[in-house]
């Protein structure tokens, strides 16, 4: 037999970036327990339809903890209380009968508020359009093999690759800082032959371009680490850390081009 529960919902609501924003609480019957945390909130955006009001505006795209998109923060915590899960893979089951949950978008500055639940996450993108990138002809599918690359390095380029790009980093690190997030970017990138070239100027943009965009100090916390729904290691950290120093010595002698 399906169990269903009853929730009480404290949901973030604004209008827009120039709204002040406030909590809205909203009582959801029969909630199954296997619906994800996303298809609850489908419910409660149709009931509000319903009933004549706005839906919930929140971020979404595969459900499948691919895209990174579900950025919201679920009881104080990013994508909610389960080790390596998105928002979209969270279930009911992890909830029980009777429970509030509180739901709110990214807390960060420079994540400013679109609408309820939805932030701008446009300063990772220009993070990445500064040097998380090659300029040389990486080949077709059929050349993939050509050059030999060692199984440990591959494996770290996969780890490091399996970044989306969600945030949660930003949201749950006290700073506001997003190292973890660009250290996987250019650490999936500088790991390879194929990224070797541009390593030092990839390095050296992408961490200005991070400072530039008001992201937070990194100052070794682990909350980012502990957030991240990919569980990316904060050694990729501790790597970045050692390609922006030997970039900027690097350019200090031999400016990069």
């Amino acid at each position: 037999m399906e169990k269903t529960m009853n929730l009480t919902l404290r949901v973030w609501r604004q209008k827009n970036r120039l709204d002040v924003g406030k909590f809205v609480e909203y009582q959801l019957e029969n909630i199954s327990e296997d619906s994800s945390f996303l298809e609850m909130l489908d419910i409660l955006s149709e009931q509000l339809v319903e009933g004549g009001h706005e839906p919930v505006a929140f971020d979404h795209d595969c459900r499948e903890g691919i895209c990174g998109m579900c950025s919201m923060t679920i009881n104080g915590m990013p994508h909610g209380p389960e080790n390596g899960t998105t928002a979209c893979q969270l279930h009911m089951r992890h909830f029980h009968d009777g429970q509030t949950i509180t739901i709110e978008p990214w807390r960060a500055k420079p994540f400013p508020v679109i609408k309820d639940l939805v932030v701008d996450r446009s300063p990772l993108d220009r993070i990445i359009q500064s040097g998380g990138f090659i300029t040389g002809r990486a080949g077709s599918a059929v050349d993939a093999n050509a050059m030999p690359i060692s199984k440990q390095i591959a494996d770290y380029a996969m780890d490091a690759a399996a970044c989306i790009g969600c945030g949660a980093c930003v949201a749950a690190c006290p700073n506001a800082s997003a190292m973890l997030f660009t250290a996987a970017k250019v650490s999936h990138m500088n790991s390879l032959p194929q990224g070797k070239a541009e390593k030092d100027r990839r390095s050296l943009a992408m961490v200005t371009t991070m400072d530039g965009e008001g992201f937070g100090g990194c100052t070794n916390i682990g909350e980012c680490e502990a957030a991240c729904p990919k569980g990316i290691p904060l050694d990729m950290i501790a790597q970045l850390n050692r390609d922006y120093a030997v970039a900027q010595v690097k350019n200090f002698f031999q400016p990069v081009l």
